[in-house]
């Protein structure tokens, strides 16, 4: 007897073979699998979630391609399925995007509006169960075992009941893969996009990952996949095939992990108290850039959003990290380690700005710049006061005092002069950049 589930009335019984509806409610929308009512870790991503939105807004563009972005010079942010059948795709850059897809309506991204959505997703994620792991504003990892009994229904039941929900009370669909494990979860919700439910059992896992590529397993990316090409090796069986020793003999400690991962195997947990390991903002410039001058000035503002996020997160940085992409679309990242732990704008961008003058020659040009707040942590370990601090009043009171005057009148009530001045004979206008990625990720820096 085979568990099957309708996705419809949540209705779990047992039969010798899948119906083609639900005999309860009528539904197509089945789950048929052998493991179904077994497995309880669960990888939830919401479908083109930024266009999603949008479309739900505005019902006069649901047939029509849509592209959430900026102006030529950004990147797609997110698309939805329509645009994908042009070829259109996450991060492409904006000219060739409306080249492929010309009739594109693109709608600058509101990530106010994403955020409020998220949440309010992640909050019916909790009502299920603690252990809900974010991996991003629209993405999850949930651990289900053990609630059977409390909710008295199956993990499988569970989440199709979520993604009805999110369907009936958001306007936005969601795709769910279930396993036994993070990683075949995380494969699973990619397999049955868009509305999807997709399960990857215990006994099925090897031979259904043994004629995938490499590159499916996590953490493989294009540089270990030519490593791994250049050694051979293309498909995923094919390290189930090498033992284990040598496989780290010849990759070091990844070489294990992929051994693992090849086999199905993934011991990591649903961590809902998963470290942020940084924060970042960015912005893509309307022209590029050359002067060290203009670039610093777009680099403040910038370091104030990361600032902000960091005290929302109470989190300090240990090190500051300045992000340039040249012209060319070559990518330049420099890292500085702070002295002490920092929340401070003023000294994100003194560390950011040291970086940045031995990048901007004055020649090269620049499409984009953006900086990061690494080694992140517990805000308590941040600023600490000094006898200076104690008797003039130091740079953590005036950054207190500023924010406090934020809050009461508004962000732009108070702004520091370097965020006037502007280099003479430059005119810099930034354009926005937004990542679709871990809800950490800030870049909506107004033009």
């Amino acid at each position: 007897m085979i568990p099957v589930l309708c996705r419809d009335c949540i209705a779990l019984d047992s039969f010798e073979a899948v119906p083609e509806r639900c005999p309860g409610c009528g539904s197509p929308r089945l789950v048929g699998h052998a493991e179904l009512a077994d497995l309880a870790i669960a990888h939830i991503d919401c479908d083109a979630f930024y266009a999603t939105v949008e479309k739900r807004d505005r019902p006069e563009l649901a047939e029509q391609p849509v592209i959430v972005g900026g102006g030529q010079r950004g990147v797609v942010l997110a698309c939805c399925y329509v645009a994908r059948l042009y070829g259109v795709r996450s991060a492409m850059p904006m000219f060739k995007a409306l080249a492929a897809c010309p009739d594109a309506v693109v709608i600058r991204p509101d990530m106010t509006k994403y955020r409020e959505v998220g949440r309010a997703v992640r909050a019916e994620m909790r009502r299920l169960t603690p252990l809900v792991e974010p991996l991003s504003i629209d993405e999850a990892f949930l651990d289900l075992s053990g609630t059977a009994g409390l909710h008295g229904a199956a993990p499988a039941q569970l989440l199709a009941g979520l993604a009805r929900r999110v369907e009936d009370e958001f306007g936005i669909t969601a795709s769910i893969g279930l396993s036994h494990n993070k990683f075949l979860a995380k494969l699973a919700s990619d397999l049955d996009k868009p509305r999807g439910f997709a399960v990857i059992g215990r006994t099925e896992a090897r031979g259904f990952l043994a004629d995938k590529p490499v590159g499916w397993l996590w953490g493989v990316g294009g540089a270990m996949q030519r490593r791994l090409a250049a050694d051979g090796i293309t498909r995923i069986g094919q390290l189930c095939g090498i033992d284990e020793r040598d496989l780290a003999a010849r990759y070091g400690r990844i070489g294990l992990r992929l051994a693992g991962l090849a086999r199905g195997e993934d011991s990591r947990i649903v961590d809902p108290g998963g470290e942020t390991k940084s924060i970042s903002a960015e912005t893509t410039f309307a022209q590029d850039q050359t002067d060290a001058g203009a670039l610093a000035h777009i680099l403040w503002p910038l370091c104030e959003k990361v600032a902000a996020r960091l005290k929302e997160a109470r989190l300090a940085a240990g090190t500051v990290t300045l992000k340039l992409k040249t012209a060319d679309f070559r990518l330049r990242t420099r890292s500085r380690a702070l002295a002490d732990p920092s929340q401070l704008a003023d000294t994100l961008f003194q560390a950011a700005d040291r970086l940045l003058k031995g990048e901007a020659d004055g020649a090269t040009r620049f499409r984009l710049i953006g900086v990061g707040a690494d080694r992140l942590v517990d805000a308590a370990e941040a600023d600490l006061p000094t006898l200076f601090d104690a008797e003039t009043g130091g740079p953590r009171r005036l950054a207190e005092a500023i924010d406090a005057l934020r809050q009461r009148h508004g962000t732009q009530a108070v702004q520091r002069g370097r965020a006037f001045e502007r280099p003479v004979g430059h005119s810099v206008a930034p354009r926005q950049d937004h990542g679709e990625g871990p809800p950490q990720f800030d870049a909506d820096l107004e033009p």
